[in-house]
């Protein structure tokens, strides 16, 4: 999490996580559960900009300890952010006399491995992009290390292996925090990507998961009946950047596919969101919803955001 102009100075992420968290606690105030999940980029783009910087001094960590790292940083900041957004939730709920004295909140961040295949195509077609724009002998030094590389908008960037999260393998100690009345922060980042060698044995690898296909997974993994992907955004839309464009509010699967056959969400920014939703109500879940972080309770309510179901909202 970052401020609204992308700056993550520890000060932006905190305020942006206590900002969060204040449209979380009103959701559980309004008699939601919640498990949620983050997205990590920038923070491990500057944790590879460090390793680059202090090679000299200290060895570079490979790309999954990078995910591990800030899985446990934006963690802490949530667990605290939340507790304490939910702390004064119930004492202005306690102060108009709504309810009596509880208990205090109870969060939990897991640091989680998520299952990828370790014959997933992505691994021979790099595409993720990582990391902070450099200019052509610095890339293609780093290149010559084994690294892959890609011409952007503002110079070359790496890009890395972005394989199918196939399980979330600490669902079942999420689900244990959850019935022992935690709220529970899982799966940062997309999970740690590790693989199952034959004999068995984990290991990391050099990827990374696209953080709303494996939310997904671990709401299926959860018994969630809703996934919320926010965004900065109020909806989906059909015909992004044009005159025509249309925001989509309720939407049946097959509609949705359609129009994501139609090439209607760009590959980097809604495509994933909407193949998200689409997976999890496909396989069981009962509804998805992409929208904005303030307008998630709204949503829920079937006000406002694209609403993913198997059949029309009523």
């Amino acid at each position: 999490m970052t401020a609204s102009d992308g700056s993550a100075t520890p000060a932006d992420q905190w305020h942006a996580v206590r900002g969060a968290m204040t449209s979380v606690s009103a959701l559980m105030a309004a008699g939601h559960e919640v498990v949620l999940t983050h997205g990590n980029g920038p923070q491990v783009g500057n944790l590879i900009l460090k390793n680059r910087l202090a090679a000299h001094m200290v060895p570079p960590v490979p790309l999954d300890w990078c995910v591990a790292q800030t899985q446990g940083t934006i963690g802490n900041l949530i667990v605290t952010a939340l507790e304490q957004a939910l702390e004064e939730t119930q004492a202005s709920a306690r102060a108009q006399e709504r309810t009596t004295a509880s208990g205090p909140a109870r969060v939990a961040a897991v640091v989680t491995r998520t299952l990828v295949d370790a014959d997933d195509p992505a691994f021979h077609h790099p595409t993720k992009p990582i990391g902070r724009y450099f200019d052509e002998d610095e890339a293609r030094r780093l290149e010559e290390q084994g690294q892959t590389w890609r011409r952007g908008e503002r110079g070359l960037r790496r890009v890395v292996a972005s394989p199918d999260p196939v399980e979330v393998l600490d669902a079942p100690a999420a689900i244990a925090l959850m019935e022992a009345g935690y709220t529970v922060v899982a799966a940062g980042g997309g999970g740690v990507p590790v693989v199952r060698d034959p004999d068995g044995t984990l290991r990391g690898v050099e990827a990374v998961i696209d953080k709303d296909l494996a939310a997904a997974v671990l709401a299926r993994a959860v018994r969630a009946s809703d996934l919320v992907i926010a965004t900065d955004v109020p909806h989906a839309v059909v015909g992004f950047g044009t005159p025509d464009a249309e925001p989509i509010g309720a939407v049946t699967v097959g509609e949705l596919r359609e129009l994501q056959a139609a090439g209607h969400f760009a590959g980097g920014s809604m495509g994933p969101k909407v193949e998200a939703a689409l997976r999890f109500v496909e396989q069981g879940g009962e509804r998805a919803v992409i929208t904005s972080l303030e307008h998630i309770g709204e949503a829920l309510s079937g006000n406002i955001g694209t609403r993913v179901s198997r059949g029309v909202e009523e």
